[in-house]
């Protein structure tokens, strides 16, 4: 288990992370979101030791993080931390080599990952002949050629396509299933609802929201009505508790305040002809985010 307890961490005047606290299991997959600068890379940096930490107490299992446990973490940077002119082969041998891995090991796990990834033909190319979305994947095995017990990933579906977002999602749901604690962060909301178990949100270094994610949404009192059929938005104007009302190409979205509001919505509906659609929903993570965020800011 990963314990963040109490951890504050300051830039002169600047409070980056503010009496943060969280723990995530064996075996979780854990976000930690915000909008750029709410400290999310410093709190990672912090956990793998890059930092030091003001206060405050960062464990992992009930030992506190240091060099003897460097070998059992993977750390993907959000900025490129490859070096362009080695080959893929040399900059993974590299990763391996300080993660206390021999020589065969590491050819071994290189070329299981290449295959996995799709990307076999590059292990002798210089990186800088490589595509961003094809360097990005070299980054992602120098994380985890050690098959690390903690793996800490901070953005990083960047440059990648729906392909491949969903073969790095595949990858981590069996890093999970085989115990592997899992932290990463994203701006993409929709990447992180098809995987994360549970999240933070950071706003100015200090947790807002934090839970189980099907828990945050079946909790948060926003829901969506999406109606299709003989309707149109005028209809449901008179209606108290209506946030917006948006048209799509086939089909109305009503969003009410709360679920109190759905008979209402419904006596509406039900007096209309040809509906064939009326689902309730939970918001999107990302409307959620959005909400909670901008209150705080508010």
């Amino acid at each position: 288990m990963l314990k963040v307890s109490h951890v504050s961490k300051s830039y002169d005047d600047i409070l980056a992370v503010d009496d943060l606290s969280f723990e995530v299991k064996d075996g979780e997959i854990f976000g930690l979101l915000g909008v750029n600068g709410a400290g999310k890379t410093t709190t990672f940096r912090m956990i793998v030791g890059l930092l030091e930490k003001d206060q405050g107490r960062i464990t992992l299992n009930g030992k506190e993080i240091d060099y003897s446990l460097t070998d059992k973490i993977g750390f993907m940077t959000e900025e490129r931390s490859l070096l362009l002119k080695l080959s893929v082969k040399e900059q993974v041998y590299y990763y391996g080599t300080l993660k206390g891995m021999k020589k065969d090991k590491i050819e071994k796990e290189l070329d299981y990952w290449l295959d996995r990834l799709h990307i076999s033909e590059f292990k002798n190319k210089r990186l800088k002949e490589l595509s961003k979305g094809n360097q990005q994947k070299v980054q992602f095995i120098t994380s985890i050629i050690n098959r690390p017990k903690l793996l800490i990933l901070d953005e990083p579906f960047t440059s990648l396509d729906p392909f491949n977002v969903s073969l790095l999602v595949e990858i981590l749901n069996e890093f999970s299933k085989a115990g592997t604690i899992v932290i990463f962060s994203s701006h993409r909301m929709e990447h992180v609802e098809l995987f994360c178990k549970k999240l933070a949100i950071l706003v100015h270094g200090k947790s807002v929201l934090e839970g189980d994610l099907k828990e945050i949404k079946k909790n948060y009192r926003k829901k969506n009505i999406h109606i299709q059929g003989d309707i149109v938005e005028k209809d449901f104007f008179s209606i108290k508790g209506i946030e917006t009302i948006q048209t799509t190409s086939n089909e109305i979205i009503v969003t009410i305040s709360d679920e109190s509001y759905i008979n209402s919505v419904f006596d509406i509906v039900k007096k209309k002809n040809n509906i064939i659609k009326f689902e309730v929903e939970d918001p999107s993570l990302d409307e959620i985010f959005v909400s909670i965020v901008g209150d705080v800011y508010d």
